[in-house]
């Protein structure tokens, strides 16, 4: 079982910065994929930007590309998201998501991300 805890959301202003954090459990997290998404309200979740284990290849949705970025630190156990830019269509929670083999998805609890106009 992996245990995922995101953190580092909050309230920003359009234009402003947020980084949020996913600590994960687990003694093989180097080799866990990781993933960030997001649901805002009244909408499905979405894909937002993922990293392989080794940090060396990210992917992003089209709407964050240029403005957010993901990284990791094995040593640590936790992935990132830096956001900046924010607008409002951002707000959103963000949630991370470990990926172990080919489909074992373990999900963190959510963090709210809500950026004012």
């Amino acid at each position: 079982q992996v245990q995922l805890v995101e953190s580092g959301g909050g309230l920003v202003q359009a234009g402003g910065s947020l980084r949020l954090s996913c600590a994960a459990s687990g003694r093989t997290f180097s080799s866990y994929f990781m993933g960030w998404f997001r649901q805002a309200p009244g909408k499905e979740r979405e894909f937002v930007a993922s990293i392989n284990w080794s940090g060396t290849s990210t992917s992003y949705a089209d709407s964050v590309k240029g403005r957010f970025t993901i990284s990791r630190d094995n040593a640590k156990n936790t992935v990132y998201l830096q956001m900046n830019s924010l607008k409002p269509e951002d707000t959103a929670v963000y949630y991370c998501r470990a990926t172990i083999g080919i489909k074992t998805n373990y999900w963190g609890q959510g963090s709210q991300v809500t950026v004012s106009s």
